[in-house]
């Protein structure tokens, strides 16, 4: 047994492709060489895989071939033998049809991973690639070296013009001559000591324990950046965090512009305070290692800043310059969508839905509510939000409250676009909901009128987040809004525009993918009645999984399908429903158990009714769970398919009563076990 390696050198790959590309070149190798122990190594500069534990020489196999039979016509016997490259004597005769036994040696492993190598490199699927000189190859970037070694030799594999070596290159500053490497195992120590750190987690924890280290010195903490980190780490191989500090002057600007700038244009980590507040001072993660402890890199990249601020400072006294209401006129002339017009056509739309929504939001203003909407998206046509997208609502809001507009209606340009994301935080205040909720369903409903809806894993206008959003608006402000009801209100004109039934089927199958998330059983939440109020809806499936986890629950889960399936089989071979109609219906019984249980279903589906219109659903499974033992004993001391059909017939209706009765508080025939 042997490792084998394998890396790719090139320029720089984009660091948002390196986690993809690794995973994807591991798995094929993993899946053409039948194994499942690699380890897979990326930098800004190199993919590397190490494949473990491969055998030096593959096993022998054996093949059967069934041929034709003995007496099948001669051409059809030598087209068979020509095919497979055998002889007449190597074919054996059993009952009357020629079989062959064929027996190839395993060829030895080096042989074949070139073949493998070569093949899965020429069908990589970058998400984009280029060609470079005269070359036909495509890869993300040129490549310039390939380094392939299994058992101390060197695998001759040929790819983009290049023939596989067993060496690498270090750092392309620090350490840039050619190293050579005997086994796999040497790859990554041989690398560090050329100022190459291979491994992308190690690189991550180095960032991150320099930064701590760093931050502590001043009594600093960095603000959480899962994703700027990711990036990072793709930008560096030899990480070396430094810090820098902004110069005093721009630090009047609004903490959210500072760092989207910091962010965006330079890749540096924020600062806070203890407070939460930002501080003047950033970390820079350089590539480099200097002999100055990187003071020539920190002044650099303070003096870049400088300049990247400056641009910041003239977009922020421009836009402040002119009424946020004159910003808003712009969106006139900013097309949303080709069949639904304008941006502003889109605030109209977004503004008579909100109004309608206030009325079903605790103490939200309809005036308030109505100059949020008017003002939501007039931050899209200025300076600051052409140049960082990212800053859209934040910048509104800070305008807003700079030009005299009530807070709550600030804080609603703000919001509206939250949530943005899993971790992201709903907004609360009911002028803030009201535009987000209008936000989302406008786009919702106007998207699937024009035929946009997502299809697999495309979702062009993250309708899919918007459906996510809606529900967590509503379930975490326990908000209980019929859409129906609202839409229902608006005149016809809109009415054909906002028809929540486009999209009702839409939310709920994202509720019900959140919910399973939630470990909510995807068939508890298909037993639930549908709901467009959807915190009742998930009250109901909360309760109903509880009930069904019990003893009880699983034991009249039981019964239930037992009496479901009964009357369903007799209905079906005697062609007639035993369903009963009516609350009190009579039946013919005789034993004193089947008495029993059918005057307490009448009981129970009084109880049920009562409960479910009060919302007690809790009460409602502990009145169902009463019907538990008066079931168990039915079926222990009662034949339902007796001789007397009279009967029998009255004891498939009790039956049928029994099924009736747990439907009206779930669909329990949906819920598996």
């Amino acid at each position: 047994m042997a490792d084998f390696l394998l890396e790719l050198f090139s320029e720089e790959i984009p660091a948002r492709m390196q986690v993809d590309a690794i995973s994807g070149l591991q798995n094929s190798l993993q899946k053409a060489l039948n194994v499942n122990d690699s380890e897979g190594f990326s930098t800004p500069r190199r993919l590397a895989v190490i494949i473990k534990n491969l055998p030096l020489m593959q096993p022998d196999i054996s093949t059967e071939l069934k041929g034709p039979k003995v007496d099948a016509p001669e051409a059809a016997l030598n087209g068979f033998l020509k095919k497979n490259n055998l002889t007449l004597a190597q074919l054996e005769n059993r009952d009357g049809v020629y079989f062959a036994n064929i027996h190839q040696k395993g060829k030895a492993t080096a042989e074949i991973l070139k073949t493998i190598i070569e093949e899965n490199l020429a069908k990589f699927p970058w998400p984009k690639s280029m060609r470079w000189g005269a070359g036909e190859t495509a890869w993300v970037r040129p490549l310039h070296n390939i380094l392939a070694i299994f058992d101390g030799q060197i695998v001759p594999v040929e790819f983009a013009g290049l023939k596989a070596g067993n060496v690498t290159f270090g750092h392309r500053f620090l350490a840039p001559n050619a190293i050579t490497i005997n086994s796999p195992a040497e790859y990554e120590p041989a690398l560090e000591k050329a100022f190459v750190i291979a491994d992308r987690e190690k690189r991550k924890n180095l960032i991150q324990e320099q930064s701590i280290t760093l931050s502590q010195a001043l009594s600093l903490k960095p603000k959480a950046d899962i994703g700027l980190l990711e990036e990072v780490v793709g930008l560096v191989e030899y990480p070396n965090v430094l810090v820098g500090k902004i110069d005093d002057k721009f630090m009047d600007l609004p903490p959210e512009v500072l760092t989207m700038v910091m962010r965006s244009h330079q890749k540096y980590f924020a600062l806070a305070n203890d407070d939460g507040s930002l501080s003047p001072y950033f970390l820079i993660t350089s590539n480099m290692k200097t002999d100055d402890d990187g003071k020539a890199i920190i002044a650099g990249n303070e003096r870049v800043l400088r300049a990247r601020f400056a641009d910041a400072r003239f977009f922020w006294d421009t836009d402040r310059k002119k009424p946020l209401s004159d910003w808003a006129e712009g969106l006139k002339t900013v097309t949303y969508h080709a069949k639904l017009g304008t941006v502003a056509d889109k605030v109209e739309r977004v503004k008579k839905l909100a109004i309608a929504l206030a009325e079903y939001v605790p103490n939200a203003d309809k005036n308030l509510v109505a100059r949020a909407a008017e003002l939501c998206k007039a931050d899209l046509v200025t300076g600051m939000v052409g140049e960082f997208a990212e800053l859209q609502g934040t910048m509104g809001r800070y305008y807003a409250s700079g030009q005299g507009e009530a807070q709550e209606v600030a804080d609603a340009i703000r919001d509206h676009y939250k949530p943005t994301g899993a971790g992201d935080s709903v907004p609360t205040a009911p002028v803030s909901i009201c535009i987000a909720l209008a936000d989302k369903l406008d786009t919702l409903v106007s998207m699937f009128a024009i035929g946009e809806k997502p299809t697999g894993s495309k979702d062009p206008f993250a309708l899919r987040r918007a459906a996510l959003g809606v529900i967590r608006i509503l379930l975490e402000n326990k908000l209980r809004i019929s859409f129906l009801s609202i839409m229902a209100n608006n005149d016809e004109k809109e009415k054909s525009l906002l028809d929540f039934i486009f999209v009702e089927g839409f939310i709920i199958d994202r509720l019900k993918v959140m919910l399973k998330e939630q470990n909510i059983r995807y068939d508890v939440i298909s037993a639930v009645e549908l709901d467009d109020d959807l915190v009742r809806l998930v009250v109901r499936a909360e309760e109903l999984q509880k009930f069904i986890t019990t003893e009880n629950g699983a034991n009249l889960l039981a019964a239930y399908k037992r009496s479901a399936n009964i009357v369903a089989a007799e209905e079906k071979k005697d062609g007639i429903s035993y369903t009963i109609s009516g609350i009190g219906a009579k039946l013919n019984l005789q034993e004193d158990v089947e008495k029993t249980l059918a005057e307490l279903l009448e009981k129970t589906f009084t109880e049920l009714q009562a409960l479910k219109s009060q919302e007690k659903f809790a009460e409602a499974m502990q009145a169902l769970a009463e019907l538990r033992a008066p079931l168990d004993e039915f079926f222990t001391k009662i034949m339902v398919n007796c001789d007397d059909k009279p009967l029998r017939t009255e004891r498939l209706r009790l039956l049928a009563r029994v099924r009736d009765v747990m439907n009206s508080v779930a669909n329990f025939a949906a819920i598996e076990g």
